[in-house]
This record gives C-alpha cells, sequence and structure tokens, in this order.
C-alpha cells in the first residue's frame, strides 16, 4: 500500500548486471511508505548500485522492482522524479569549493525552474522568493542543519564542514524537492560512534516524517529494514533485526545515466551472489559518472 508522501518500495529477484558479471543479484525487498531501509554490507559488494537501481539511475539486468506504484525498469525517469538523492560519491557529491548558501540557492532555483507550474513561474519575484527560502528553511530544519551555528553561517565553504554537517547539507538539499524517497550512500563512513547515532537519528526523524529512506552502511542500526550486499548466508530481516543477505559475481552492470514512522511490521529483505570492487566501478563507469 502506498501513501500520498512516502513510496513503498519492493523488489523481487531483483539483479544488476555488466559486461563483467553481477554487481546484485537476487535482492527481495517489501518495505512500506516511511521505512528505514539499511543497504548493509562492506565495501565495494554492490551496495550503491543497489541504491541507484531503486531510484530509477541505474537499469536493472532481472528481476523486478516497484517504488511509489512505479515499475522498474520501465518507469525509471518516473521514479527518478519521485525520488532525490543525498550524498553519493561520484554521483551527487557537494561542491567543497561552494559555500553552504550557494548550495541552497542553486538547488531552490533548479527545483523551481524544473519542477515548479507555469503559474508559480508567472507569480511575482518577491512571493516566488519568498516561498524558495521557506522551502530551504524547512528542509534545514529537517535535516537538523542550523546555517548560524557554522563558522561563517550560510558563507560557510562545503570544505570547511564536518562530516556530520556535510551530511545533513546533503541531506537538506534532498528534502528541498519534497522526495517520497531519500537515498543516502556511505551513511557512517568516517564517523564517530556517537556522529554515527546522530546520522541514523536524522535518518529516522525524516522516515518518521513519512519519506521513505535508503541508506547505504556497513553496519545497519536498529529497527530499520536490511537488505546485505555481501556473501553472507541469506536469512530474513526484519526491522529490529538485520540479518539477511546479498550476493554478485564479479563485476558490474548496465546502467542508466540521469539527470539529476518506521514500519510496525519488518518486511523480508534478501539476496544471493557475489561482488567484487571492479564490479562496482564498472557499474559507476558505465554511467558516465564516474
Amino acid at each position: 500500500m502506498d501513501s500520498p508522501h512516502g513510496a513503498a518500495v519492493t523488489a523481487e529477484d531483483f539483479g544488476l548486471k555488466g559486461p563483467r558479471g553481477w554487481a546484485f543479484r537476487g535482492v527481495r525487498l517489501d518495505a512500506p511508505p516511511g521505512a528505514l531501509v539499511a543497504i548493509e554490507g562492506p565495501s565495494g559488494s554492490g551496495r550503491t548500485c543497489l541504491l541507484l537501481a531503486l531510484t530509477g539511475r541505474m537499469r536493472p539486468s532481472e528481476g523486478r522492482a516497484e517504488v511509489g506504484g512505479l515499475r522498474l525498469p520501465r518507469q525509471m525517469a518516473a521514479v527518478r522524479r519521485i525520488s532525490a538523492l543525498g550524498p553519493v560519491p561520484g554521483v551527487s557529491e557537494l561542491d567543497p569549493a561552494f559555500t553552504v548558501a550557494e548550495h541552497l540557492r542553486e538547488r531552490a532555483l533548479l527545483q523551481r525552474r524544473f519542477d515548479g507550474s507555469l503559474r508559480a513561474l508567472l507569480r511575482p519575484r518577491a512571493e516566488r522568493t519568498a516561498a524558495a527560502r521557506d522551502r530551504i528553511d524547512t528542509a534545514l530544519a529537517a535535516a537538523g542543519l542550523d546555517p548560524a551555528t557554522l563558522p561563517k553561517a550560510e558563507r560557510t565553504s562545503v570544505r570547511d564542514l564536518e562530516r556530520l554537517e556535510a551530511l545533513r547539507l546533503s541531506v537538506a538539499l534532498a528534502l528541498i524537492g519534497r522526495p517520497r524517497l531519500l537515498a543516502v550512500d556511505d551513511t557512517d563512513l568516517k564517523l564517530s560512534d556517537a556522529e554515527r547515532a546522530e546520522a541514523w537519528e536524522l535518518l529516522r526523524s525524516v522516515a518518521d516524517s513519512g519519506t521513505t529512506v535508503l541508506a547505504v552502511c556497513s553496519q545497519a542500526p536498529g529497527r530499520a529494514i536490511s537488505v546485505r550486499t555481501d556473501n553472507s548466508a541469506t536469512t530474513a530481516t526484519t526491522a529490529t533485526t538485520a540479518t539477511e543477505s546479498v550476493s554478485d559475481t564479479a563485476d558490474v552492470t548496465e546502467a542508466d545515466a540521469t539527470d539529476a514512522s518506521e514500519p510496525a511490521e519488518a518486511p523480508e529483505a534478501t539476496t544471493t551472489e557475489k561482488t567484487t570492487d571492479e564490479g562496482t566501478a564498472d557499474a559507476f563507469a558505465e554511467t558516465g559518472r564516474a
């Protein structure tokens, strides 16, 4: 069952293969709207490829999946319109030379230009500016980022942000578009235990607000639906226990380059086969974004 805001995500025997092998294969997932889904596994095990495939940014090779009732791969463009990427290396990275204000202003302008109605574009300039500021402030609040606490407020460069601050900024930028599905890569990379807890608290709060969240991590937190992308034994997963698996056999993937309450009961998520660093690198190379 889908909701007006969050997007349900389902997959059955979902796989992605490139010229030299599988990036991931046999994925099974059933996540309701507003779920927090952790794509868990070691680096190079196909986690990012799965994240991009479920958001319509890489073309799967087998199986079926639906996001918000939209079928993959047939409706990839429509899935991209209802999903947004947080930080994904090589795909949606922050520009270190930009300030926080420049990133926010650019995203708001792009949002208005490509997603706004004709009527909205014809509104008086002051009204459009106020609406954009309201979107930015709402997104910053949802991401837990207060620019006033940064060294130079909104004039702080991205290169001067702490890792957790940069994560919050990336999430805020994604939320400006009010997506039904938010995807975040490397959620717990280079974070202390305390920072990791803060990052998961942030993503849980986004999910609690109704937006479905897919988050790549090395270890899934409690109360999350878990999909593993390694060669461990396949088992069922629940929202409180991360116990399931994936595997892939070798290298890569066909791709489609593109434009830019937690569940009460936990669905299953599983996979089978084995992946390598080369496979993931090839997958990115074929998107033209490596």
